[in-house]
């Protein structure tokens, strides 16, 4: 898959109501789970218990931390662009944010971005990417979202 080159502005704003792409698929691992599960303390059983999380939970194994799924979304938008004459690019925001579905340690992963506005703020770009990541093999997502992103491209 070829990734979506974006050097500028104008650039960005042709993409402005259309999907600019899909990532490729993300295999969920156990040892992923474990790492997010020491970096922000959250070591609740679901997540880092396989054999409780098959024995006593409702989704037959251990699922990963929501939060660890939204944070994959950053890189994973990496992976569908490539953005080039950066300066600098920030987060800014997340809005409209929901989780609709738990992702199974094993599950794979992918992010699909639509641009849903972009704004010229003097100079910095203010894009809104709606992002849905969707499970292999199952009908509903794992979330959607709203990013918001400040790009200070070169002049």
């Amino acid at each position: 898959m070829d990734k979506v080159i974006i050097g500028s502005f104008e650039e960005f704003q042709a993409f402005e109501g259309k999907e600019i792409g899909v990532s490729p698929w993300l295999r969920i691992t156990q040892k992923q789970v474990d790492q997010f599960a020491d970096a922000t303390l959250d070591h609740q059983w679901i997540h880092t218990d396989p054999d409780k999380a098959a024995k006593e939970g409702p989704f037959g194994g251990p699922i990963a931390h929501g939060y660890l799924t939204l944070s994959l979304a950053p890189h994973m938008w990496q992976q569908i662009t490539e953005i080039r004459n950066l300066k600098m690019m920030i987060n800014y925001g997340i809005e409209k944010m929901k989780f609709n579905q738990p992702v199974l340690v094993g599950d794979e992963v992918r992010l699909r971005a639509f641009l849903e506005s972009i704004a010229d703020l003097r100079g910095v770009t203010k894009a809104q990417l709606k992002i849905t990541m969707e499970i292999n093999g199952k009908p509903k997502h794992a979330y959607v979202a709203s990013l918001v992103f400040l790009y200070h491209f070169h002049s």
